[in-house]
């Protein structure tokens, strides 16, 4: 997305998807650690990422992206 909304502006530009959880709803979220193409069906985790500082105090506001699926190992 090169033209973000209001607070946004420090991350443009970002790649924006509608992501098919596991259990079943569709969200959007914006993809992160992106090192290569995206294409519609590749697999996707979850991850916590710092949105935005806020205020005189510096709050940090934390929120959900995703990211490619990295490869875990088989255990055991």
């Amino acid at each position: 997305m090169t033209d973000p909304p209001a607070g946004f502006e420090e991350q443009s530009p970002y790649t924006l998807a509608l992501v098919k959880l596991d259990e079943g709803p569709l969200v959007t979220a914006q993809l992160t650690d992106l090192g290569g193409t995206v294409s519609i069906g590749m697999r996707v985790e979850m991850v916590t990422r710092k949105l935005r500082t806020e205020g005189p105090r510096g709050i940090i506001v934390y929120g959900y992206k995703f990211r490619p699926l990295l490869a875990h190992p088989e255990p055991g």
